[in-house]
């Protein structure tokens, strides 16, 4: 889904997506796999960090 372009759930990341969330969300990623709680949330991806320098002028 398009709108979701720029995220990435807790649930849909893991170790190896480092690169695309960084280490910390990465870690709550993993946790959340092992069954331990984390709060609900999201990571926004290097991505879309990239984007707004791109877009953004300053």
């Amino acid at each position: 889904m398009a709108v979701f372009r720029y995220i990435k759930f807790f649930d849909d990341v893991r170790k190896n997506d480092v690169d695309i969330v960084g280490g910390k969300n990465a870690s709550l990623g993993e946790l959340l796999s092992f069954g331990i709680p984390v709060p609900l949330g999201f990571a926004v991806t290097a991505k879309a960090y990239d984007y707004i320098l791109e877009t953004n002028y300053f």
